[in-house]
């Protein structure tokens, strides 16, 4: 009888776990619905805007040509709309690069094995907030290569156990490749990446194969390239980087997002 009734406490947590895991990953895809959904209306918002800013530059080159005492007042709306423009066009992106990597917190038993992971490893960080792995580049390829080191092949690894894990395999995976803003510099270098843009995308799909090769299934994997244009702190004057900014960051989503 005892043995009855623990069966049926174990059957009943596992059930409990898995619909609170599958809550979780509801939760998710719900925000994000959301989230595309004001980013519908705010692009919806920026076309009208838009719209009217080329009305009334219009009226501004016809009321210039008259010396009409509108000009003054033209000049001032032109400037608000394009200030507004500007705003809505950074929400706009701010809110695409949340919808599209990441930006909401893991499950729990997910967001212990990646901070555990991250513990164990020098070469990287783990933004338990945005469910965010980040790889130091300078620690993951050596300089101006997309060949994953052979140091860092084990760390890379040890992520696609947890990723196949139980707690991992619901989630996809978006692989992001960023850089400093130094400009490549050897004509070697150059012949296969001939921008930082290229470098930033080879190195992202160069972690891919990584990871494909230890058992991820494709369907789960994509690559991004951002190359210098989403640095984390400011580069050096005069174009001589920041390491900060060198980077691979592991975007872990809900699956089909």
């Amino acid at each position: 009888m005892r043995t009855i009734e623990f069966s049926a406490i174990v059957v009943c947590t596992c059930v409990l776990l898995v619909s609170g895991c599958n809550s979780e990953l509801d939760s998710l895809r719900i925000q994000n619905s959301k989230q595309q959904s004001l980013i519908d209306q705010l692009r919806s918002e920026l076309n009208a805007k838009t719209l009217e800013l080329d009305q009334t530059k219009e009226k501004l080159a016809a009321a210039q040509q008259r010396d009409s005492i509108e000009v003054e007042a033209l000049q001032q709306k032109i400037a608000a709309l394009e200030e507004d423009i500007a705003k809505k066009k950074e929400l706009i992106a701010s809110m695409q690069q949340r919808l599209l990597l990441g930006g909401a917190a893991l499950p729990v038993e997910l967001s212990t094995l990646l901070e555990d992971f991250a513990k164990e490893h020098d070469m990287v960080t783990y933004d338990s907030s945005r469910g965010i792995v980040k790889f130091k580049s300078d620690l993951l390829f050596d300089l101006g290569s997309d060949t994953v080191a052979a140091s860092a092949i084990e760390a890379v690894k040890s992520l696609c156990t947890i990723l196949n894990s139980e707690q991992g395999k619901k989630f996809d995976v978006i692989i992001a490749g960023h850089t400093d803003d130094i400009r490549i510099a050897t004509a070697a270098t150059r012949a296969k990446h001939p921008t930082n843009w290229h470098l930033s995308v080879h190195r992202a799909i160069a972690v891919l194969n990584v990871m494909e090769s230890n058992n991820i299934d494709s369907k789960r994997l994509s690559a991004r390239g951002f190359g210098e244009f989403r640095p984390i702190v400011a580069n050096l004057p005069g174009k001589k980087g920041n390491p900060q900014n060198r980077r691979v960051e592991i975007y872990i989503v809900p699956e089909g997002v």
